[in-house]
């Protein structure tokens, strides 16, 4: 296990092609920027980070015995998975919450988050990738875990795990059609979110590269106890394993992103 104040990478052997990603896997915050003006209660929702995930990928990681890398930041301080030119790469407001030290924000103290934390998770996951790629000698299969919320805005979202994804369907579309085969689990494709988002972490280390991917949502409710995690660690582990087989699954292959379309 290798720790840094900006990512975590849990131990796996990269021959086996497979790396898992966790970008918005914990609420920390170093202690030099406190609480960001906000109340304790606030790092318990999902606001903060994606509820459930950092407790799936450490599960999924020793199950496959695949590396994988999660931030060791909160969303609120910045978000590694959007692009150092997006206006939510770091949030004045969120759902609802005014976050009072991020606004205002000077350019300079926006310099320094990119340079403390975003650019060095990002730098992870190349080097994670790099070195599963040359470890196996094939292109890597990148899995990113995320988590949603049960309601939006007074809506209840039936899904109870999606899949986000661009413009390749290689991975997404075999992930789609495994979980549906479980028996009564309702999947997203593309909802509630679309995947295709100019400069996020799927968009900077797949697509643009033609490496195989997908990007895995489940809702919090069903993750948010232990019990939660097994049954979902139970799910996921032959998933992946019979997605990690699929020879195409680790062949570079450009496919033209979509990105003219923006996350709601």
């Amino acid at each position: 296990m290798s720790l840094n104040p900006a990512y975590e990478i849990l131990p796996g052997d990269p021959a086996c092609g497979l790396v898992l990603l966790a970008d918005h896997a914990t609420n920390r915050l170093p202690a030099d920027y406190g609480s960001l003006g906000l109340p304790p209660e606030a790092f318990e929702r999902h606001i903060a980070y994606d509820i459930g995930v950092e407790a799936l990928t450490r599960s999924l990681s020793a199950r496959l015995g695949a590396p994988a890398v999660m931030s060791r930041f909160s969303r609120l301080l910045i978000d590694p998975n959007r692009g150092e030119d997006d206006p939510t790469l770091i949030m004045r407001i969120s759902d609802g919450a005014i976050i009072p030290a991020n606004h205002p924000l000077s350019a300079e103290e926006q310099r320094v988050r990119i340079e403390r934390f975003h650019r060095p998770y990002h730098q992870a996951v190349s080097e994670v990738i790099a070195e599963t790629e040359r470890a196996s000698g094939r292109a890597a299969l990148v899995l990113s875990l995320h988590s949603y919320t049960p309601h939006w805005k007074g809506v209840a979202r039936p899904w109870q795990a999606a899949v986000l994804w661009d413009s390749d369907p290689r991975a997404a579309m075999r992930l789609i059609s495994a979980l549906r085969d479980i028996d009564g689990v309702i999947v997203g494709d593309n909802e509630p979110y679309d995947g295709a988002l100019s400069g996020d972490t799927m968009h900077r280390h797949c697509t643009v590269a033609g490496r195989p991917h997908a990007l895995l949502e489940v809702r919090q409710d069903e993750i948010a106890t232990d019990d939660g995690v097994a049954l979902w660690a139970d799910r996921l582990t032959p998933v992946f394993t019979a997605l990690n087989d699929e020879p195409d699954l680790h062949r570079i292959e450009i496919f033209p992103s979509r990105t003219d379309r923006i996350w709601a």
